[in-house]
């Protein structure tokens, strides 16, 4: 579903894949080609949330933010299953590991990796190009080539599934 909050209604773009059993409200932009996959959560009902292109929000994830800070998602994301982000910022082509947690303030760099049930604690940052796991997230190495032909893999499998769908849905 797809609700307004207040003054504030959702866009999307046209060519983006919402699944069934979706709850998307208020102060929410989604880019071309994102694919926001079934019973996930995006409220923007405290602040702004942007989510780039190609961007992958995996089933049951939750995104939402505090009142002081938006919560933003670059281009060519991949957000895995189960994941909660609050207020933080994820830059372009990272990819967030199934059931992590990010928490306000922080920012996953450009590229990054973050293991699956990580949490990312208020404020931390994680440099670019980068793997971090654990709960605190520790960075652990550096991405390597083999990282980033399956990280971008999982960009073009997602828009393609997510366009599959779609393709359903009319």
């Amino acid at each position: 579903m797809i609700y307004p909050y207040k003054d504030k209604s959702p866009t999307i773009d046209p060519t983006v894949f919402v699944a069934d059993y979706v709850t998307i409200t208020g102060d929410v932009t989604i880019g071309a080609h994102s694919t926001i996959w079934f019973n996930t959560v995006i409220r923007g009902d405290v602040n702004k949330t942007i989510i780039g292109e190609r961007v992958s929000i995996q089933d049951l994830s939750c995104l939402h933010q505090s009142p002081l800070a938006p919560l933003i998602i670059e281009d060519e994301v991949t957000v895995g299953h189960q994941v909660t982000l609050h207020s933080c910022t994820i830059k372009k082509r990272a990819l967030i590991g199934m059931g992590s947690i990010i928490l306000d303030g922080a920012e996953i760099g450009e590229g990054a990796f973050i293991g699956a049930g990580s949490l990312v604690p208020p404020g931390k940052k994680i440099p670019p190009n980068t793997l971090a796991m654990g709960s605190p997230v520790k960075v652990v190495r550096e991405i390597t080539e083999e990282d980033r032909k399956d990280m971008d893999r999982i960009i073009r499998e997602y828009v393609e599934k997510g366009q599959y769908y779609k393709s359903l849905q009319k």
